[in-house]
């Protein structure tokens, strides 16, 4: 169900769940976490139970504040079939672009595993 996706993709316990080990918030800042190494994105836009859209905080976004490089998930739900799909929306340098879909594929089978897809 979107209600049940949105929950892990929009909290910090759904998230820990497949995206990272372990998730903070505080205010409008994701504190994600995985073996030791740390990374905080800004929450920029949430509509319940459609999307969720962030900004990596790092040298070059914070100084350029550019919001047009971000990540976001979206919920999409066919009216006829009621199929239900994410859709990632993610930035890369151009020799990084396979080694991005290549972890966002490894990062959606571990979501699939975590909501028995």
């Amino acid at each position: 169900s979107t209600k049940l996706l949105y929950n892990r993709i929009s909290t910090p316990s759904g998230l820990s769940e497949w995206f990272s080990d372990d998730v903070n918030v505080k205010g409008k800042i994701f504190t994600f976490y995985w073996e030791g190494s740390e990374q905080e994105a800004q929450l920029l836009q949430k509509k319940d139970n459609v999307l969720i859209r962030f900004r990596w905080l790092d040298e070059e976004s914070d100084t350029s504040g550019n919001e047009k490089c971000y990540f976001e998930l979206k919920i999409s739900k066919d009216e006829l079939t009621g199929e239900v799909e994410l859709i990632i929306t993610d930035f890369a340098e151009s020799d990084e672009k396979q080694e991005m879909i290549d972890l966002w594929n490894t990062q959606i089978d571990q979501l699939r595993h975590a909501i028995g897809a």
